[in-house]
């Protein structure tokens, strides 16, 4: 009679596991083998996920897809997210340095920030929590220049004075274009170190700036991703916040077709580099502190979580586009408009996806979010959120009203509503606390 309860158990253990894999997607799944046979070896849930983070995101660097798994993350988990008002656009008036002002009031004593802005740790820590972990991520010099090179071609006057948008032309007299005090001149030179608040036109000849630089980032951020390599910076961000599996997952965002990208001549990676020597320093240090990092986690381990997570992402997208791989659209030939990618010019087409028809409702409302770009992303969560903020609002007990800038001086540390978020590694004297630029923002 024994031996029968227990099968009997283990039939019930079966369908009740079954009935968790169906009703979760498979999430499950992924979570469980992530713990058991990759580089963790604590059960899931034993350690709270980490919800406060500064994620600064530079540009060009895949990025934009980091954003979103940041984006879908406060989501799932009933977060707040820093956005920018109105008059900065979709970005926290970059080029500007931060500033509190820039954030929206309804998204005020948030958990998350993660649009463009230009770094200024001072300015951040009056509106994050105490225990914010900073990260950011970064992509070889010579490939991201290409890269902007193209894509602001339109926008930025550097590049625009060059004769036939030739890039060989830009790097061969490079100071014949290049006018460092234009509002856009950020996009020519630089730009990784512009972005994370340093001098964009210091020499290189002075190495003690270079490393100074370095220095200072290094002790502001716990995890700086290399964009190259971003599948494996996503289980060394994975185990610094405690997320599962299900987190990290993605689908490729901004990106553009082949026939906008122009192949790079020999000669041309080391004028590039020479060029934006700063950010050469700055990429060629943290590439290899970055190799340090997964060492020191184990490379067998993370290369297996790494196997976990592209089945889990094949997974994904064959549940979202009907059990095929997707396709990436042109803009014009994605039918919701919420899901076309911004295009910089007529000469650089970025590509999007369209969720197929036949799928069910719920497949569609949860693939959604993976495919939606910045700007649309954007827009809809400030709607959402400034929704609850004037619910709650109403909730209140009348008060005195305060300025929006007495409301972040008497902001007191929020932590996550998920769990109370561990304390994150300290951090020291931040590259681009300094005074705010006076440019004026720009419109996205």
């Amino acid at each position: 009679q024994m031996k029968w309860q227990k099968k009997i158990f283990l039939v019930l253990i079966v369908i009740c596991t079954v009935s968790l894999l169906l009703h979760h997607g498979g999430h499950f799944t992924w979570n469980m083998e992530a713990f058991h046979f990759g580089c963790s070896h604590q059960s899931p849930g034993a350690k709270p996920k980490h919800t406060n983070i500064v994620f600064l995101k530079t540009h060009k660097t895949a990025s934009t897809t980091m954003q979103n798994i940041l984006f879908r993350f406060s989501e799932r988990n009933n977060l707040t997210v820093a956005l920018p008002v109105q008059a900065c656009g979709h970005q926290f008036c970059y080029p500007r340095s931060f500033s509190s002002h820039f954030v929206h009031l309804h998204t005020l004593r948030p958990n998350l920030i993660t649009n463009h802005m230009r770094f200024n740790k001072t300015a951040l820590q009056r509106v994050m929590p105490n225990d914010t972990i900073y990260i950011t991520i970064l992509r070889e010099p010579a490939s991201m220049f290409e890269s902007l090179f193209t894509y602001y071609s339109r926008h930025c006057m550097s590049f625009r004075r060059v004769p036939n948008g030739s890039l060989e032309a830009f790097l061969a007299e490079p100071l014949r274009y290049y006018r460092p005090q234009e509002i856009e001149s950020m996009y020519a030179r630089n730009t990784l170190t512009f972005d994370l608040g340093g001098d964009k036109d210091n020499s290189i000849k002075d190495l003690a700036y270079a490393q100074n630089f370095v220095a200072d980032v290094e002790k502001v951020f716990s995890l700086v991703m290399i964009s190259e390599y971003f599948d494996e910076s996503l289980i060394l961000l994975r185990h610094l916040f405690s997320w599962d599996l299900e987190d990290i997952l993605y689908v490729k965002l901004n990106m553009r077709t082949e026939s906008s990208k122009k192949r790079l001549s020999p000669g041309l990676p080391e004028k590039i580099r020479a060029w934006n020597s700063i950010d050469a320093y700055l990429y060629d240090y943290f590439n290899t502190s970055f190799w340090d990092k997964l060492s020191d986690l184990g490379l067998d381990c993370v290369a297996k979580e790494v196997q976990l997570l592209r089945q889990a992402q094949e997974r994904l997208m064959r549940s979202c586009f009907g059990g095929k791989m997707p396709l990436p659209r042109p803009a014009a030939e994605i039918k919701n408009k919420d899901l076309r990618p911004w295009q910089p010019s007529d000469k650089v087409d970025i590509v999007g996806y369209d969720l197929p028809v036949n799928i069910s409702s719920e497949a569609q409302e949860h693939c959604l979010k993976y495919i939606m770009p910045e700007i649309s992303y954007t827009r809809i969560l400030l709607h959402s959120q400034s929704l609850q903020h004037r619910r709650s609002y109403q909730n209140r007990p009348v008060q005195k009203s305060h300025t929006l800038q007495q409301h972040i001086r008497t902001t007191l540390p929020r932590h996550s509503q998920v769990h109370r978020s561990q304390p994150g590694r300290s951090v020291g004297q931040s590259p681009g606390s300094g005074t705010e630029s006076k440019s004026t923002p720009k419109q996205s």
